[in-house]
């Protein structure tokens, strides 16, 4: 449970009295984890897109174990040259030596290629001028790229008879991993600049800006840090690093802003400024903003942490990066910034004038016209949301390729060729190992059935090659299709099969009855199929921990039942446009040229139920901020009314600016080479800022106007239950029953900074 009050109002006045210990053991911090973190890229990881436990999973075991062979991941593209085919024996005779000279390099296990597969290899053109040689790294993907690095250099050769040039699964995801670290470089030069110039616009201070990029700085640093010491027991993606500073620097922000903006109402009511009286602001603001960055804090990272019911290393390295940012950047607001707040003093406070009364201003002469008429503005903000979302009605789920890589990057030109020059891809092919021996003569009529089915160009065994149920030739190397008591059957698929349904196409292969003891599927086709299956199988749990989750902390926050049901279908309403444009752009192509990317129909399906955790935490992070200053105002005046006007004018100015610096560090990424990164970078700064700009300004008044009195209602059981354990910015009361007494008192209380004219209830 989050600290109470009293505690908070401590620890607020120990940062103020002894804020240059706190300081200097924060500077400390920082050097640490910046020595420390500095090292994190190194010892993140590089992940594959596998299911453990899985058919695939299995079936790829077997084949590392027993045939000492795997799926190739590695493959060298040779074309001769100057109108030869790679029939010509001079040109054979250096393909051979390619080979060779390939197979003993260190990490390479295993080598084929169109010269030793014999005449029915589909490891050829269909104009014969191309030619491929396949490899097997065995080791996790770390060490294969590591490895790929120092090979793909000394295998992009151009010589008088061919050229050669590298692809394959793990090569075209090493320049990924490349891809994505210059992106996270570029975005890092961009980002810091321009947030410290939108800061200075929100606060009119260096010192204010200072301080909360410090904060940004210091999350990023130490979530680093933080998964620099996960590594040490378990494998974190190194994508995890672009979350850390995206998000680090976002929360971080977002934090700093809500903090140092409750400190300035406190020093606003403070008339002559002593530095008692800011010691004691200091201590109000961390009792009462304080309390609101934890239960933000604590709702982010309850979503980011959903991820570790996934048992996929990539997605539960992200569960590890939210949690470490939302840690280090509520410690640097909460703890840190204010022992600095204490010791700038009023050189963090705007420029000396008079803002006006809060009934005064823009925001909430604008919540009051929307309350009046909640349907006039909120049923257009509705529809524009749905019209929006509607797009994501035809999301199609599928599995990503090399065009996730930009048009330019060499991995894609060589996989592009493939795919538009040969008939079938053997990199690509299903493995299908099975247990003991084929009852009769069953064993060929099973190649023959597996190469009748749609979108099998040919089916090889130890006993020949099938194409469209018939035998059309002997297998060169029989042996490599027999080890341990098991046999292999390699199914490859056509040109077609891998433009379509990949999934369907695994799922036919897998129907098709064996005579087999016991058959398993793998492969890259059969790997990717069951991933996607893993994670939408856990995702209906991920979805319902997430809402259970958010609705409690959101009526520990309130009393209320209906709030949390209004965030809950709020939040729906803003990710529905995040998809729905991700379906738009990403998936059916919509603005492709000038984002720079290529569509295939289709959205690989981690990277959006990644957005879905990161934003739907970002959204509740902006709805605990906004309902903690309406609840505190209805905790006092008892009218629903006027307090959502004052919250939101409170809030609005600090969620909108918050939203705008966040929205940014996102947009970053959109000018990156990888689309994953693109589809992230946009998608997330449009829900952020529809979130910010048309949910909780518009929508979310709209709402709160016509339901009334009913928001704040809870049954008596759930009513004393938040009254034992819930949160307040206020002493706790039963505005409820106090309003029902006719005890409005308190209504007319001044609020810090105001003049006390001009009231509207």
């Amino acid at each position: 449970m989050p600290a109470t009050p009293s505690t908070l109002h401590r620890l607020g006045a120990f940062a103020a009295a002894r804020r240059r210990t706190v300081l200097i053991a924060g500077a400390v911090l920082f050097l640490l984890a910046a020595a420390f973190g500095a090292g994190a890229q190194a010892a993140l990881s590089l992940s594959r897109f596998e299911a453990p436990g899985s058919e695939s999973a299995t079936a790829e075991r077997i084949l590392h174990e027993e045939f000492q062979d795997g799926s190739p991941n590695y493959v060298l593209l040779v074309t001769a040259k100057d109108g030869r085919t790679v029939d010509d024996p001079e040109v054979a005779a250096e393909g051979r030596k390619l080979a060779e000279d390939l197979s003993v390099r260190e990490g390479v296990d295993t080598v084929g290629s169109f010269w030793s597969r014999g005449e029915n290899s589909p490891l050829v053109s269909e104009d014969r001028s191309q030619a491929l040689v396949v490899a097997w790294l065995r080791g996790p993907a770390t060490e294969v790229r590591a490895e790929l690095a120092g090979i793909t250099p000394d295998f992009t050769r151009d010589t008088a008879l061919l050229t050669v040039r590298p692809g394959g699964q793990d090569e075209v995801f090493r320049q990924v991993g490349e891809e994505t670290r210059r992106d996270f470089l570029r975005a890092e030069a961009v980002v810091v600049p321009a947030v410290l110039l939108l800061l200075l616009w929100v606060y009119r201070r260096w010192s204010a800006a200072g301080l909360t990029l410090g904060v940004g700085f210091f999350s990023v640093l130490a979530t680093l840090a933080v998964l620099r010491g996960v590594t040490a027991f378990t494998e974190v993606s190194t994508f995890a690093a672009n979350l850390a500073l995206v998000l680090g620097l976002g929360l971080g922000l977002d934090y700093a802003l809500f903090v140092i903006s409750r400190f300035r109402e406190e020093m606003a009511a403070t008339p002559d400024g002593t530095a008692a009286d800011r010691h004691a602001a200091v201590a109000r603001t961390v009792a009462r903003a304080g309390r609101t960055v934890l239960f933000s804090g604590f709702t982010v990272a309850a979503a980011l942490a959903a991820l570790f019911l996934f048992p996929f290393p990539f997605l539960r390295s992200f569960a590890w990066a939210g949690i470490a940012v939302v840690v280090s950047a509520a410690f640097g607001a909460v703890v840190l910034l204010p022992a600095a707040l204490a010791a700038t003093g009023r050189r963090t406070l705007r420029p000396a004038r008079t803002g006006p009364a809060v009934e005064s201003g823009r925001w909430y002469r604008t919540t009051l016209r929307i309350m009046r008429r909640p349907l006039l503005y909120g049923l257009p903000v509705l529809v524009v949301l749905l019209a929006l979302g509607a797009p994501f009605l035809g999301a199609r789920f599928g599995l990503p390729d090399e065009r996730v890589l930009p048009a330019s990057a060499s991995s894609r030109i060589v996989q592009e060729e493939i795919r538009s020059g040969f008939a079938a891809e053997e990199t690509d092919a299903l493995h299908v190992v099975t247990t003991g021996e084929a009852a009769g003569n069953t064993g060929p009529e099973y190649a023959q059935r597996l190469s009748r089915l749609p979108g099998v160009f040919q089916v090889d065994t130890g006993s020949g090659t099938y194409r469209a149920g018939a035998r059309v030739g002997a297998t060169s190397d029989p042996g490599r299709f027999e080890a341990g008591g098991h046999t292999r059957l390699t199914v490859v698929p056509d040109q077609e099969a891998l433009a379509g349904d990949m999934a369907r196409f695994v799922e036919r292969v897998r129907a098709v009855d064996a005579p087999y003891t016991e058959v398993r599927v793998g492969g890259f086709p059969a790997a990717m199929t069951d991933f996607r299956g893993e994670l939408l199988d856990r995702l209906p749990y991920v979805v319902a921990l997430i809402l259970l989750v958010t609705f409690a902390i959101l009526f520990l926050m309130t009393g209320s039942l209906l709030i949390p049901l209004k965030a809950t279908v709020a939040n729906v309403l803003s990710l529905s446009v995040m998809f729905g444009v991700l379906v738009w752009v990403f998936q059916d192509g919509n603005l492709s040229g000038l984002l720079g990317f290529t569509a295939t129909g289709r959205m690989e399906p981690s990277i959006p139920i990644l957005m879905f955790c990161v934003a739907y935490g970002l959204s509740m992070d902006y709805e605990v901020f906004i309902m903690a200053r309406i609840k505190e105002a209805y905790d006092r005046t008892g009218d629903n009314t006027s307090a959502v006007a004052e919250g939101i004018q409170r809030s609005a100015p600090l969620v909108t600016s918050a939203a705008a610096i966040l929205a940014l560090t996102f947009a970053a990424y959109a000018t990156g080479g990888v689309v994953f990164l693109k589809q992230l970078g946009i998608g997330m700064a449009l829900a952020v800022l529809v979130d910010a700009l048309l949910i909780r300004t518009l929508l979310v008044p709209a709402f709160m106007g016509l339901a009334g009195g009913a928001n704040w209602w809870a049954p008596a059981p759930l009513r004393r239950l938040h009254a034992r354990y819930g949160i307040s910015e206020a002493p706790r009361q039963d505005p409820i029953e106090r309003h029902r007494a006719g005890d409005h008192s308190d209504r007319t209380a001044p609020l810090p900074g105001d003049t006390g004219k001009g009231r509207h209830h």
